[in-house]
């Protein structure tokens, strides 16, 4: 049953705050969420809004003013930088706008990257089979340059998925992609995603692809609107 799952991600009372001079510039206020097990969560808002900020306080890759968020029932915000980059390592995946694709290795390598720092056996199989399955099989020994903008997104949905995390991150996907390769790249995430049963926290300005998820909160102003259901 859905309330039998377990809560992955959660904050409370999230706030970031920016010096500026002698003032304080508030980012975000008063942050409180949960997100279970196998949810698909949408944050929606016009930029300058706190998406963003959310999503890299959600991940701990910036620490609070105050406040706390806690993944997979550990204390997350609090942990020391090295800390976080392991619990990261561990279960957390990204995908990002521009992509992040190391520029001088092959897709293949790409992909293998976060398998080998995990320890995984057998990487170069396992990141073949997931270019496969984002097909590109025929393209692992091809660098970022000689792949197009969706071709580079589907190695950085191969290099997420593989890594098998609990919690997948995406910030604004199709953003950097005309709006049918988008559409094929946000078709290609929530395949794999329901396939791997994984979290997603998904950034987006795009209501029909807030649509596609289970869920929608809106950033405004630096708070969370209560949960509403977007259509396209």
């Amino acid at each position: 049953m859905e309330s039998d799952r377990p809560v992955i991600l959660s904050a409370r009372n999230l706030g970031k705050r920016l010096a500026l001079g002698d003032e304080q510039l508030s980012i975000l206020t008063g942050i409180d969420l949960e997100i279970k097990a196998g949810d698909s969560v949408a944050l929606v808002g016009a930029s300058g809004s706190g998406k963003t900020t959310l999503l890299g306080l959600l991940a701990g890759l910036d620490t609070p003013t105050e406040g706390e968020v806690r993944f997979a029932g550990q204390p997350f915000s609090s942990e020391s930088e090295d800390r976080r980059a392991a619990l990261r390592a561990e279960g957390i995946a990204f995908v990002f706008q521009n992509f992040q694709l190391l520029g001088a290795l092959t897709a293949l390598e790409n992909v293998m990257i976060p398998l080998e720092l995990a320890g995984r056996e057998a990487p170069e199989t396992l990141a073949r089979s997931y270019l496969e399955r984002v097909g590109l099989g025929d393209r692992a020994r091809h660098t970022p340059r000689q792949l197009s903008g969706g071709e580079q997104q589907r190695v950085a949905l191969a290099r997420a998925f593989a890594a098998q995390p609990k919690l997948l991150f995406a910030d604004e996907p199709t953003g950097n992609l005309d709006q049918a390769t988008g559409q094929r790249i946000a078709d290609l995430l929530f395949e794999l995603n329901a396939e791997a049963q994984t979290t997603l926290v998904l950034v987006t300005h795009d209501p029909a692809l807030a649509a596609r998820c289970d869920r929608a909160l809106r950033v405004e102003a630096g708070q969370l609107r209560p949960e509403q259901e977007l259509t396209p």
